[in-house]
């Protein structure tokens, strides 16, 4: 049997510019390409209708139909990454496996098991960086220990940037660097335990100009004043190095957007506890409310806030949220009712396309005054205010709430002068209490 190269694909679904693919195709042995639909991630899911599984699986599929012009195609599997390579190592020859890292909780341990796995059958492990310009412990302050303030950060990020970072892995172009993929095992969501939703995939598109203007229009949720690129960066279907690219070309400010990304990851890497607490210790103390009844109410979009109420049903509806009204919901919810950020991030991470954990755990810690490099306690966003800076016309809220002017429509759930206060003194008290 010929020895093969394994490629696996994770959060990197591309042929172009993707860093491990492009080491895989030098190795100078055919290459098999393999996806894994990852049962301990997938069996944590309640809803099946989930937008995320379906782009993932027609992104898988997308990259399918590019391989077979190389008579090739994608080894689709369905279960836990041990027992998918288990199966691998005896079907296959494997001289070594390649990957793009990936620095989450689950998919560190996930890929120290599958390297002790198959080094253990002398099958090389070959890791690589993907899907960040500087990974973590590449951007550190002078004493070698890791930011917890964005500013520094980015500073030291810039200062460090040359051209060499942003360099394309060259694309697929020879069809013999491949090796024929046998029938796969996967062809339908079903097979999953899901079920197609609204979603249709189409392949990442830059909007230029749009990017030109963030600065201007990024605040603006009526506005097609963002990139929509997110979910493509979440699951690696265009490259860091072409939107980090562009951003030098175009706009500072959406660059800013993509290294709090990375900064978010290097915290969660360095500070794995900040999937479950606050990254600052005090804020334990806080008295959370956690009123059932008025989360429900937050969650389905009828506070009687319009631009919660918005922001809420069009992530029920869509997926998406327009990051301006991100912070506006999360500072209601934590401020306005007092229920715990953990909550808010865990819906969030349910309904959320492009969902990702580090910039989902540091948007809610920030939101929340809990988080490293957070907005102070006391900044409580007034959503009668933020309307009137950034949905004057009230174009967003109609969008999505049809019976805005209706008698249908809820009354405001709390006050918010009285809202305002209250979360004042709990916060305050339970600062105080937990330094105690």
């Amino acid at each position: 049997m010929n020895e093969v190269v394994i490629f696996w694909f994770r959060r990197d679904l591309r042929l172009s510019d993707n860093a491990g693919l492009h080491a895989a195709l030098l190795s100078g042995k055919p290459v098999l390409p393999v996806f894994i639909f990852d049962k301990n991630i997938l069996s944590g899911l309640d809803e099946k209708h989930d937008r995320r599984v379906d782009f993932i699986f027609q992104a898988v599929q997308d990259l399918s139909e590019q391989l077979r012009s190389f008579n090739s195609g994608i080894c689709i599997k369905y279960g836990t990454p041990d027992q998918i390579f288990s199966q691998l190592t005896v079907q296959f020859n494997i001289h070594a496996i390649y990957c793009n890292r990936d620095y989450e909780p689950y998919a560190r341990k996930r890929d120290e098991q599958i390297e002790q796995l198959v080094t253990a059958q002398g099958i090389e492990f070959r890791s690589f960086k993907d899907q960040l310009i500087f990974e973590p412990g590449e951007i550190l302050k002078a004493d070698q220990t890791p930011y917890t303030v964005y500013t520094p950060y980015a500073n030291n990020w810039k200062k460090k940037f040359t051209d060499k970072h942003v360099a394309a892995f060259s694309s697929v172009s020879n069809p013999n660097y491949f090796t024929r993929v046998p029938s796969n095992d996967i062809y339908s969501l079903e097979e999953l335990g899901f079920f197609s939703t609204d979603l249709t995939y189409s392949k990442p598109e830059i909007p230029y100009s749009i990017i030109a203007n963030y600065d201007k229009t990024r605040n603006f949720p009526a506005l097609k004043g963002t990139s929509d690129l997110s979910v493509h960066l979440r699951f690696g279907t265009v490259s860091i190095r072409q939107l980090v690219s562009v951003a030098l070309e175009t706009n500072e400010t959406w660059l800013g957007e993509l290294i709090w990304r990375e900064f978010f990851m290097s915290i969660l890497y360095f500070f794995p506890r900040v999937t479950d607490q606050c990254f600052k210790p005090a804020y334990e103390g806080i008295r959370w409310r956690n009123n059932e009844e008025e989360f429900e109410r937050w969650c389905s979009g009828t506070t009687g806030y319009p631009i919660v109420d918005a922001g809420m049903r069009e992530l029920r509806s869509t997926g998406r949220m327009h990051n301006r009204v991100r912070m506006i919901t999360a500072s209601f919810l934590t401020k306005h009712l007092l229920i715990d950020w953990r909550w808010g991030e865990a819906w969030f991470a349910s309904q959320l396309l492009d969902y990702d954990q580090a910039a989902n755990n540091g948007n809610w810690q920030w939101a929340a005054g809990c988080g490293c490099d957070a907005a102070p306690y006391f900044r409580i966003f007034n959503p009668y205010e933020q309307t009137k800076k950034f949905d004057k016309g009230l174009e967003y809220c109609r969008k999505w709430i049809p019976d805005l002017n209706e008698v249908s429509y809820p009354p405001p759930v709390v006050d918010h002068s009285f809202a305002r206060q209250r979360a004042l003194d709990t916060y305050k008290h339970g600062i105080e209490s937990g330094k105690s």
